[in-house]
């Protein structure tokens, strides 16, 4: 079967849209596959730290007690954010510890410290996986897959899974994903994530129904552990594995 795969720098890494065509027009999904890039870069504009006029960015400027009106988007992944928060006693914390937060009853983001500071990276792009395979969805596309650097959804069929391999170097075939998601995260000194306040190395791989749910419980199993997560997991049919 041929399969339209397209790719393109988003989320701090590349974003990769996969769509076999079966009796699906090429046309159409090339439209869907665009239209698809699109939306990602909106949830990319509303909660990447970098860019001065989103959400983030505008919370880290604003008062305190100040309503601040934000996006969908990211009032759906605040929204998770303070869920887990609330259900790992703090452990997931989007604030890595600087200070308070609130969602008001109008959806209004709220500053409760000054100096509070903002980092959604845990689990905005598994929320942003979710996002495309959903707009991919309603553009009439019933199989793809949506991998962004390690986040990945599929929908509508198997997909074989490799693994990198951190210590040995290489990929190694872990197993299929089939209409579910799949973060894998790594944790250590040199890797782009750490787990604050740990000197840990840890590649942790979570599925679960959704994306979002998924990345963030990477890094709740990396700080916690496959035990104490368990709890966790099951809330969410969501599973773990740690690896060597």
């Amino acid at each position: 079967m041929t399969v339209l795969r397209r790719a393109q720098p988003l989320l701090g890494t590349l974003v990769e849209i996969g769509v076999p065509l079966g009796a699906l027009d090429m046309g159409v999904a090339h439209q869907a596959i665009a239209d698809t890039f699109a939306v990602v870069a909106q949830v990319q504009r509303a909660m990447s730290r970098f860019d001065p006029d989103s959400d983030v960015s505008r919370f880290h400027r604003a008062s305190v007690g100040q309503p601040l009106a934000i996006n969908r988007h990211t009032r759906e992944v605040l929204g998770l954010a303070a869920q887990l928060h609330a259900q790992t006693g703090g452990l997931f914390d989007v604030a890595l510890g600087t200070g308070r937060w609130d969602l008001d009853a109008n959806g209004y983001w709220v500053k409760l410290d000054e100096g509070v500071s903002i980092d959604l990276g845990g689990i905005a792009k598994g929320y942003a996986v979710d996002v495309a395979i959903g707009a991919l969805a309603d553009r009439l596309v019933p199989v793809a897959w949506v991998n962004a650097g390690g986040d990945l959804r599929v929908r509508g069929m198997a997909l074989p899974v490799d693994l990198r391999d951190e210590a040995a170097g290489g990929v190694r075939r872990w197993g299929d994903v089939k209409d579910a998601a799949l973060a894998t995260s790594y944790f250590g000194p040199d890797a782009r994530s750490v787990l604050h306040g740990s000197g840990k190395s840890l590649h942790v791989t979570v599925a679960a129904p959704a994306c979002a749910q998924a990345d963030a419980l990477t890094k709740v199993v990396a700080l916690a552990g496959l035990e104490k997560s368990t709890p966790w997991l099951d809330f969410f049919q969501a599973q773990a594995w740690v690896h060597a």
